[in-house]
């Protein structure tokens, strides 16, 4: 379904990434691993179109999508939680769910009750403003937020950050049923133990460069592995 090919990005005269390639195929949950600052977030950013890669190419469903707009990649089917939430904070529940619906291509789709029966939790806050919401609640909107576009593949970047052992829990258990919707998922994070109990397939970023990948079995048992995200 995706396929990262050699991509190079910079900010501004700082080079991030160095030749990164991956792939994802349909169905799969798979995990970008490395400690902060190893270029997870910018690989995403570079798919989503965010900040586009200067070299390299990267495909979704066989149609070539570098440096496409992300408004334009979310009407191809892809959806992304960034780290930082970006829920709109003077919007209610209800209404930051709302601005983001789009009907799927057919079949099953993601509404508000498909979404609140996900996140049950978010159903009595829906008139609450997601600037009141704890930063879990922020979290299980901006995913609820995202499902809302009907993707067919989502990137989700660091979920896990700041959240408490039982939410943690909580969303791997939300994860997993999106797996069994049918959802494709790309999943950045340095939660190594949350990240591959939930992964078929796994890639090790560090300092921009990809070191490791393999299945997850394989990554459990490696040793260098472990050092490089720091367990």
């Amino acid at each position: 379904m995706l396929e990262v090919e050699g991509i190079h990005t910079f900010y501004g005269l700082s080079h991030i990434l160095f030749d990164v390639s991956l792939n994802v195929e349909a169905g799969q949950i798979v995990c970008l691993l490395g400690r902060n600052g190893a270029g997870k977030t910018t690989t995403l950013k570079s798919i989503m179109g965010l900040n586009p890669p200067s070299m390299g190419r990267i495909r979704f469903n066989n149609e070539d999508i570098t440096g496409i707009a992300p408004y334009r990649l979310v009407r191809k089917g892809m959806g992304y939680v960034p780290d930082d939430r970006r829920i709109f904070a003077d919007l209610s529940v209800n209404e930051n769910l709302e601005i983001a619906a789009r009907k799927g291509p057919g079949g099953e789709e993601w509404d508000k009750e498909k979404v609140y029966d996900l996140f049950p939790a978010l159903k009595p806050m829906e008139s609450r403003k997601g600037g009141l919401l704890s930063g879990g609640e922020q979290k299980m909107l901006a995913i609820a937020r995202a499902l809302m576009t009907n993707p067919q593949f989502v990137l989700l970047d660091e979920p896990t950050e700041g959240l408490a052992p039982t939410l943690v829990k909580a969303l791997e258990e939300r994860i997993h049923k999106l797996k069994e919707a049918g959802l494709t998922v790309l999943l950045a994070e340095q939660n190594i133990k949350f990240t591959l109990g939930l992964s078929d397939y796994g890639y090790i970023i560090d300092n921009g460069r990809i070191r490791y990948q393999g299945a997850v079995e394989e990554l459990i048992n490696n040793e260098e592995v472990k050092r490089i995200c720091g367990i």
